[in-house]
């Protein structure tokens, strides 16, 4: 159910989730991952193959060490809707910091003149999706449909290797200020499920339309049918 507007839409009877429930989401969370991020590297699709259509132009983000092709079954699925998508192949596996990423979408807006666009983003990539909107290249972006995005952080970054994952902790000085920015998020859907392993505290955003959906994982979302719901509702 949505409310159609800024909020929270979530589940009837949301209730206390069972441990067996938690860990068959898991375990289908993790094949689903494993399955696209092999699928990924015998893509034979080119980043340029989806840029025609007579919709609106959508612009799709991955999250971190996600290539595009991670998220082609979404891209596959926009185009065949009419849209024009395009990826940022220059951002590889996406291990930059996420004022890095930002930048270069915002080039990539800039180079090749979009405008009246759509962000469809997973996880990292709502970060960056929201910092472009912050920025001069702002006024390009109709919206953003953010995915999984850990837009509080998750406190189990703290305990990761490696600062492209800690980068993502709640007192990050990346996400502090991205939390202040509260004027683009009634541009943002925020769509993320009931339990996500790797997003404890959820991917509610303040001001934005919250969608919680009645399932758990921070992967296989990306296949659900409400993802291209709330995006043909985004970009009506």
């Amino acid at each position: 159910m949505a409310d159609g507007g800024a909020g929270r839409t979530h589940p009837a009877g949301e209730g206390t989730i069972s441990v067996l429930r938690i860990l068959g989401w898991w375990a289908a969370d993790y094949a689903y991952a494993g399955f696209w991020q092999v699928r990924s590297f015998f893509g034979r699709d080119q980043a340029d193959d989806f840029t025609t259509g007579d919709r609106a132009p959508i612009v799709v983000l991955a999250g971190v060490y996600e290539t595009w092709r991670f998220l082609e079954p979404l891209i596959v699925a926009l185009h065949e809707r009419g849209h024009p998508v395009h990826v940022v192949d220059a951002l590889r596996r996406n291990q930059f910091p996420v004022q890095d990423e930002a930048d270069q979408v915002a080039d990539y807006l800039r180079a090749h003149d979009l405008s009246g666009v759509f962000l469809v983003a997973h996880s990292k990539g709502g970060l960056a999706g929201k910092l472009v909107m912050t920025g001069p290249e702002g006024a390009r972006i109709r919206g953003m449909l953010a995915i999984a995005t850990p837009f509080g952080g998750s406190r189990y970054a703290r305990l990761l290797p490696g600062r492209v994952l800690r980068a993502f902790s709640p007192d990050d000085p990346s996400i502090v200020a991205l939390g202040r920015e509260l004027d683009v998020n009634a541009r943002i859907v925020s769509i993320y499920a009931a339990f996500d392993p790797h997003i404890p505290e959820g991917s509610e955003l303040a001001g934005a339309k919250n969608v919680v959906l009645e399932t758990g994982g921070h992967f296989r979302i990306l296949a659900h049918p409400r993802v291209m719901a709330e995006l043909a509702a985004l970009a009506e």
